[in-house]
């Protein structure tokens, strides 16, 4: 009805003698461009991500947001390449606020895993919103990663302390063409999805980690994934095996 009522208006303001523009322009009764899509590389797959608009492009609040549609296309050589060809993004994920199936929802963020992917080859990422009268938003800004082969994941161990955990392991081998920046930590709690951002990083050198941030009684799930920088990109490996870990005070 929001929309009806503002076209009614802009075609009154239009036709109206001595008025000119509307207040607010039927183009601006869309959602708000995205404008914060990122792509990460862990283990074999792109980790696509974006925040949901809060509003739409003349400010106003979106009142029944339907959900977003993912583009994807393949980078080719300069001489070659042409972003505005005519079918050269493929559609490559519906999302349903409502019904996210595989797609992970952390706040305002959307996040979902493409292994649909080659090595060595470029990628190119852009999404839209759309409400359930069909205004559709502009594309939001694009998202580029070359897919690189993972650096193998550490295998770990945890030790009991007094204090908790200590979790302990081995530098893997790296490729040639890759630096070892660091490790990163995750945790989890039982029944939870393993989080897609670390508990913390830690050097190249460091091969051990005390967590800090325990409570009494509870039972922790860790896993760390390898970090390496191939062509100015941060990867990750795959998760490393699962150790459990829990903080319990002495009698």
């Amino acid at each position: 009805m929001k929309k009806v009522f503002f076209l009614l208006l802009f075609t009154l303001l239009f036709s109206a003698c001595g008025k000119r523009g509307p207040l607010v322009a039927p183009e601006a009764l869309v959602p708000a461009g995205i404008n914060d899509l990122r792509v990460e590389q862990k283990g074999n797959r792109f980790l696509v991500c974006w925040s949901r608009p809060d509003k739409e492009e003349w400010g106003g609040p979106i009142e029944s947001l339907a959900g977003f549609r993912v583009f994807r296309r393949d980078v080719l050589p300069p001489d070659r390449d042409c972003e505005e060809c005519p079918n050269i993004y493929r559609a490559i994920k519906l999302v349903d606020p409502e019904y996210l199936e595989d797609v992970l929802r952390f706040g305002s963020r959307y996040c979902f895993f493409d292994g649909d992917l080659v090595d060595g080859k470029t990628y190119q990422y852009k999404v839209v919103s759309f409400e359930k009268d069909g205004a559709t938003s502009k594309d939001s800004n694009k998202a580029r990663r070359t897919k690189a082969v993972p650096p193998p994941s550490p295998h770990i161990s945890a030790v009991p302390t007094p204090d908790g955990v200590t979790l302990r392991w081995e530098t893997p081998a790296t490729a040639p063409g890759s630096h070892l920046e660091g490790f990163s930590i995750y945790r989890k709690q039982a029944n939870e999805v393993m989080p897609l951002s670390p508990l913390a990083v830690v050097k190249a050198e460091v091969i051990q980690f005390a967590d800090p941030h325990m409570e009494h009684g509870v039972e922790y799930f860790y896993a760390v994934r390898s970090v390496v920088k191939i062509g100015g990109d941060l990867v990750e490996s795959d998760l490393s095996n699962e150790v459990k870990g829990m903080f319990s005070l002495s009698e």
